[in-house]
């Protein structure tokens, strides 16, 4: 018997590896086009870091004219968690960053290149894994978990690197007649690749964001089909990655050193390697410390957080281009109104070691983004949210009309648009004031009856036809009848003249109204509130 003997033996069905090189042909894209892929396993929650890669990934296919496509990596069926693909999906797809091509829910996808599901594609690997036996770099394994263990427990004993290899490597020198006997004895195997590499051997890659990077050559004979038939990540990575026709590999650098061992499944498969881009991960300072945003300590490490907390997605994409792209704050100072998706994006100007994660610069970059929306937006934006998070802010919303007043005040038409939002979960307490009159009252140095006095004299004056300047100056009169500075420079000059100035007359107005000593614009507050719920809030101080 020879290796053609023993590939039909062990996969007599399967297709000839030229069926899938002709079903999935070479893409007819622009030169130079990126193709890429986020490729998670639907085994938890989708983290911050996988939203990072995917940004990367799609704006380098986007300014290509490329493709940027969503595989599920799912052959580690019993890790899988429940809803994992639609989390994944959904997680995208909250951050406005659909795949042109894979899986659109669980079960639906786009493409031609598909299944995008590598579990929907154990044929295919049956295929290639099939055509590497028929090569002789591919063979049977009968080693169980006990042997396994012995030559691990001998290695280790040993101090020898550990792993299936040269001599202890068992099952690869067997004769094609030894294996095709244990075959029809029912004894049970795995397939590995028969690795041609030397350990005392280098080689020299290079990479797209790390530069250039020796290692030592793969020696190791790795399972690449599983005893339940599926693939293992690296074989099926080799094959998913030819047939799709990915040029551009963008993951973690946690796969780094997987790389001689990728490279060496492509060369033996024939296949042309993609080029990699290892993006470090997001850091995160622990008293002083750099290390990695953690599943188990850090909630900011979930994409859902961002959604919970009603982050916008816009800030978080501008956030995480300011950690990808040195050039990109710049950038942005010079094109404040410009989409994000006009940045001219450079893969090897990411940052070779881990970005540090500030969440105190993303809620800041947050503000921003909000103080640029109209008021439908913030609205429109705020109450989706509160739909699925907030019911009291439902509640509060409903009135779209009033919402709308509220949300415009020092935003529609403003020269300098307010930013007191960094995310939606703000949104309650920033405008409660606006819908309930306050209960209690904090003047500062003003005591209750000099505050009294003050609602006093202004209900006097009080017009909501007035304009805001007229406004203002009757706030000033105010403050002179009563013996305070009608200027604040006037009182700086010469504090001792006077109890205080208009500023705290415009305060005392702004804490019986709100409750608060800081709120926007005050003119526009009582535009919003309108005569008789000013009025109501005003004589439930003077009363």
């Amino acid at each position: 018997m020879n290796y053609k003997d023993l590939a039909d033996l062990i996969f007599p069905d399967a297709k000839d590896i030229e069926y899938y090189e002709k079903k999935y042909p070479e893409r007819n894209l622009p030169e130079g086009a990126i193709v890429t892929r986020f490729a998670p396993s639907p085994t938890g929650f989708v983290h911050i870091g996988g939203l990072y890669q995917s940004l990367a990934a799609k704006m380098a296919a986007k300014k290509t004219g490329g493709v940027f496509f969503l595989r599920v990596e799912d052959t580690d069926q019993k890790r899988e968690v429940e809803n994992g693909v639609t989390d994944i999906v959904n997680s995208l797809k909250d951050f406005e960053m659909e795949p042109d091509e894979g899986m659109i829910s669980d079960t639906e996808e786009i493409g031609i290149y598909g299944p995008y599901k590598q579990s929907l594609r154990k044929d295919i690997y049956r295929s290639y894994a099939k055509y590497l036996l028929e090569q002789g770099k591919a063979y049977p394994c009968f080693c169980t978990p006990e042997d396994d263990e012995i030559r691990r427990k001998k290695q280790e004993s040993a101090n020898i690197r550990p792993g299936y290899y040269g001599n202890w490597a068992k099952c690869r020198n067997l004769t094609i007649d030894e294996m095709v006997e244990k075959i029809q004895n029912g004894e049970k195997y795995i397939i590995r690749f028969k690795s041609p590499g030397r350990e005392d051997r280098k080689i020299r890659h290079k990479d797209i964001i790390k530069g250039t990077v020796d290692f030592p050559e793969h020696d190791q004979d790795i399972v690449i089909i599983k005893a339940d038939g599926l693939p293992t990540y690296h074989f099926a990575h080799a094959v998913d990655d030819h047939l799709m026709r990915t040029t551009h590999i963008i993951r973690s650098d946690e796969w780094l050193s997987s790389v001689p061992l990728h490279l060496q499944l492509f060369q033996e498969l024939g296949f042309r390697p993609p080029k990699y881009a290892h993006i470090s991960p997001i850091m995160k300072n622990d008293n002083g410390n750099k290390r990695k945003l953690s599943k188990r300590k850090d909630p900011e490490a979930a994409v859902s957080y961002y959604k919970k907390e009603g982050i916008p997605a816009e800030a978080v994409k501008e956030y995480l281009l300011n950690i990808a792209n040195s050039t990109f704050e710049n950038w942005r100072r010079a094109n404040l109104d410009k989409s994000i998706d006009e940045f001219d994006f450079q893969l090897n100007k990411m940052s070779i070691s881990g970005a540090l994660f500030d969440m105190v610069k993303l809620l800041d970059v947050s503000k921003t983004v909000i103080s640029k929306m109209s008021s439908e937006e913030v609205y429109n934006k705020s109450f989706k949210w509160a739909k699925e998070y907030d019911e009291e802010l439902v509640k509060l919303l409903e009135d779209r009309e009033y919402a709308l007043k509220v949300f415009g005040i020092e935003r529609d038409n403003s020269q300098k648009p307010r930013k007191d939002l960094a995310k939606w979960s703000d949104v309650k307490e920033n405008i409660i004031y606006m819908y309930q009159a306050p209960t209690s009252y904090d003047f500062d140095k003003i005591t209750k009856e000099n505050a009294k006095e003050i609602i006093e004299k202004y209900i006097e004056v009080y017009d909501p036809t007035d304009d805001k300047q007229t406004w203002f100056n009757k706030v000033k009169d105010v403050a002179e009848e009563l013996g305070y500075a009608r200027e604040v420079k006037e009182y700086k000059q010469s504090p001792d003249n006077w109890p205080g100035h208009v500023g705290d007359i415009s305060t005392v107005i702004r804490v019986s109204l709100t409750g608060r000593r800081n709120t926007p614009d005050m003119y526009e507050i009582m535009q919003v509130l309108g005569k008789d719920e000013v009025m109501k809030r005003l004589k439930g101080i003077k009363d």
